[in-house]
């Protein structure tokens, strides 16, 4: 395999690799180095299905459900490792805008980490284009890593110790809601992770932010919110940012502890199809 740098901060285009065939533990070694060092990967033209695609995460580590834990639908895809983000029925008629499922996918288009809510949370996740709009729909990815690092050491002695709430339907109501029962709701409860961690891989320190953190621990709710909204401000500036416009057959590989990402607006009225798989962090999340 060969990686290309995209961004002067991280992101690399991989080349030498087709997803569809199994990978030896060396080259396993060698993608979990390169998300060390770039935290997100891109892999151009590949043909996978779904099965395919959780067979390759599953090189990473256990299978994370997301939100799919908090519903009762049946799954399109026919499996239940991948999460569906698709703005299409199980006929592949393109849902109406007004349509709640629309509320799920547009919650994407604010700044978030995969299942940061979970305990234990997201580590990588896969997404794949199968079928995206000619224009719109682009995927940004922040690099926390970066925007910790360009703190100002009086923000960062600040930060140490803080302790974000995380969750899942903070930004969905945000929204609207998105028809989530009680019980649903019930299985997802607030988690709480540090403001800013370590890396195990690489040893860089993180900050650890989110649409779905809604309060700090042993803070007012307001200033809480003031801060965090700042904090996004600046962990989200241009210089820290990889902006990706899609290809079908297009598969992005990020690091949630280390990147925030957010869809960009499209067509509601155009077909996008893409599906996500995602692991989960093995072991203490590290302060």
């Amino acid at each position: 395999m060969r990686f290309q740098p995209l961004h002067p901060l991280f992101a690399a285009e991989v080349h030498g690799i087709d997803l569809r065939d199994p990978l030896s533990p060396g080259q396993v070694t060698d993608i979990d180095a390169a998300m060390a060092e770039y935290a997100v990967l891109l892999f151009r033209d590949q043909d996978i299905n779904a099965d395919q695609q959780a067979t390759f995460t599953k090189n990473f580590g256990p299978i994370d459900k997301g939100l799919n834990l908090a519903s009762s639908a049946r799954p399109r895809l026919g499996n239940p490792d991948i999460i569906d983000l698709a703005n299409i029925d199980s006929e592949g008629k393109v849902y109406d805008a007004a349509h709640i499922r629309n509320v799920s996918l547009l919650a994407n288009q604010l700044w978030h980490s995969d299942s940061s809510f979970k305990d234990p949370p997201a580590k990588y996740s896969i997404l794949y284009a199968v079928d995206v709009p000619v224009e719109g729909g682009e995927t940004e990815f922040a690099d926390q890593r970066a925007a910790y690092d360009a703190l100002p050491d009086a923000l960062k002695d600040e930060l140490g110790g803080m302790v974000g709430e995380h969750w899942a339907f903070h930004s969905r109501n945000h929204l609207g809601g998105g028809g989530y029962s009680e019980e649903g709701m019930a299985k997802l409860p607030p988690v709480h992770w540090p403001l800013v961690h370590t890396i195990p891989e690489s040893g860089r320190r993180s900050l650890f932010l989110g649409v779905h953190v809604r309060e700090i621990r042993g803070m007012p709710t307001a200033p809480a919110r003031v801060l965090l909204i700042d904090l996004i401000e600046q962990a989200t500036q241009r210089e820290f940012v990889y902006r990706h416009f899609w290809r079908n057959g297009d598969a992005v590989m990020w690091d949630n502890r280390c990147t925030l990402h957010r869809g960009r607006r499209y067509d509601l009225k155009a077909r996008r199809e893409i599906r996500r798989c995602t692991t989960e962090v093995q072991g203490a999340v590290q302060a």
